[in-house]
């Protein structure tokens, strides 16, 4: 387990029979403690940096992550964890919250696709178009807001959005997009002693909101709508990532062996320098001797 496939045990191509209960929120494999995993995890950072490098370079591929979860289950701390050792000029964050009226005005995957990464960029989403099979499946007010013609509201609008997600996902995918998908999956009792942190410890309190508490009484809503989420849009191209959040420190180390799995697969290198590039370096090598 402590290779880097380690993260191919959450890995799920196909969700058709998922149920989320079957996992365990505070699994950390063969790992018993943070520091145990921290040699690991720094060298799957350190990998990541060199295969970016590699990624930007040759500027064929993109890469977007994608981050979805219930509230304190880490999706910043995660982020900001894992990906402290790429280029910045390489690596693009955007964070997608309550819709503008601007976004409101186009359909629900419009604010995400012109955020998309460049190719030889890697793309990450801190929540995204999934949202709309979530907190919008959840709230029914929010569906409300989305100015969609009444005929158009159907007992079908979930199927269908996962329609469109997956047929989305798979021209990305055909056009040089890679995608991986992760749910950080926190138990109910870890995301109250993170919540009781931020009110207890002055230097978190920053991080509260009281529309955190109020969310926690859709609860059953939400492990509902995520299961449906990933047994419907789980592909091939486009996987989920069911990652235990109950611990952070083990979950950064799921999402970096994921991250390098993914790049080590599309075997990225340096572009080749062809024979007329040699001799324009030569030459240009041979002028700067000169001076």
């Amino acid at each position: 387990m402590k290779t880097a496939k380690l993260a191919k045990s959450y890995r799920m191509e196909d969700g058709a029979n998922l149920c989320l209960k079957d996992f365990d929120t505070a699994d950390t494999a063969n790992f018993k403690s943070k520091e145990e995993a921290e040699e690991k995890l720094q060298k799957d950072i350190a990998r990541m940096a060199d295969l970016q490098d590699k990624l930007y370079a040759q500027d064929q591929w993109s890469l977007l992550l994608i981050f979805q979860a219930l509230d304190a289950a880490g999706k910043d701390g995660t982020i900001k964890h894992v990906m402290s050792g790429v280029n910045p000029e390489g690596c693009q964050v955007h964070s997608f919250k309550v819709p503008s009226e601007t976004e409101l005005q186009h359909d629900f995957l419009w604010r995400t696709t012109v955020q998309l990464p460049e190719r030889g960029h890697i793309g990450i989403f801190n929540r995204s178009y999934y949202e709309e099979v979530l907190v919008v499946r959840v709230h029914a007010d929010a569906l409300k807001n989305e100015k969609l013609p009444a005929s158009l509201v159907t007992k079908k609008i979930w199927d269908e959005r996962f329609e469109d997600i997956n047929t989305f996902e798979r021209h990305l995918a055909r056009n040089g997009t890679v995608i991986r998908k992760f749910f950080l999956y926190l138990s109910k009792k870890e995301q109250k002693r993170r919540f009781l942190e931020r009110l207890d410890e002055p230097e978190k309190n920053w991080k509260f909101s009281a529309s955190d508490i109020h969310e926690r009484e859709y609860w059953d809503d939400y492990q509902k709508a995520y299961e449906e989420m990933i047994r419907n849009t789980a592909t091939k191209h486009a996987p989920w990532y069911i990652v235990p959040a109950d611990h952070k420190w083990f979950t950064h180390l799921v999402v970096a062996s994921a991250i390098v799995e993914t790049l080590d697969e599309l075997g990225v290198s340096y572009p080749k320098v062809d024979a007329s590039k040699r001799k324009e370096i030569k030459e240009a090598s041979k002028e700067l001797l000169k001076k």
